[in-house]
């Protein structure tokens, strides 16, 4: 296990949360490896905190995907497959086609100023070159979408579906990702949205999300050939 683990303070977060995301952070960076044992007493003396909020963190990671707990083994960091980023990514598809298809009717022009601003956000994360702000931005900017579609119903099963995806994402904008090609296709995400053309929105979401699945393949098979 790393030596260089640290707890992120936050006075305003739990400690449960506070240890969440250190956590998180050093699986999405690469400290904490796929198959890595996550031992509360270890991380417990390392971050200085009881296993009681280790034990809560833990439970969070594997609702992110970031861990699994083996019978007889305890939790240990899990690895990404290709399978589960299909799996996943089939049912975001499908999600992303309901959303837009509503959102090309229900949008207003709030909710495409909420747009544009959202994609300024982005283009300014892209220019930072900060992974984890370009993830942020750009799923505030789909945010912006799913709210346009009044359904709340649909907004929170996304929202549900996207702490699985989040891995996915962050290793596809950490060593893949085109990010004027992003730019791009957000950019026809909105014009699409713009002119209430639902046919052409889906076919640029599902490229975009396509887009995605092959650089995180690409990642996904480099790990297996070097494990």
């Amino acid at each position: 296990m790393t030596d260089e683990l640290t707890l992120n303070m936050d006075a305003f977060l739990p400690l449960r949360d506070v240890v969440f995301h250190t956590l998180r952070d050093a699986i999405l960076k690469g400290e904490l490896k796929p198959g890595e044992r996550l031992m509360e007493m270890h991380l417990a003396e390392k971050l200085g905190v009881s296993r009681t909020p280790i034990r809560e963190a833990i439970r969070m990671l594997e609702q992110e995907g970031l861990a699994v707990t083996i019978p007889r083994k305890g939790a240990q960091v899990a690895s990404m497959t290709e399978k589960d980023l299909e799996d996943v990514l089939e049912v975001r598809d499908a999600l992303d086609e309901l959303a837009v298809s509503k959102a090309c009717e229900k949008i207003t022009e709030t909710g495409y100023q909420d747009l544009e601003d959202a994609m300024a956000a982005f283009e300014d994360a892209v220019k930072s070159g900060d992974v984890r702000e370009i993830v942020q931005t750009d799923e505030k900017f789909h945010d912006v979408i799913y709210r346009a579609t009044d359904n709340p119903k649909l907004v929170n099963i996304v929202l549900n579906l996207r702490e699985q995806m989040y891995r996915y994402r962050y290793e596809y904008v950490k060593d893949n990702a085109d990010y004027e090609q992003l730019v791009q296709e957000h950019a026809r995400i909105m014009d699409g949205l713009r002119r209430h053309d639902k046919k052409y929105v889906k076919g640029v979401m599902h490229t975009h999300l396509e887009n995605q699945m092959e650089g995180v393949r690409e990642v996904i098979r480099e790990q297996e050939e070097n494990a």
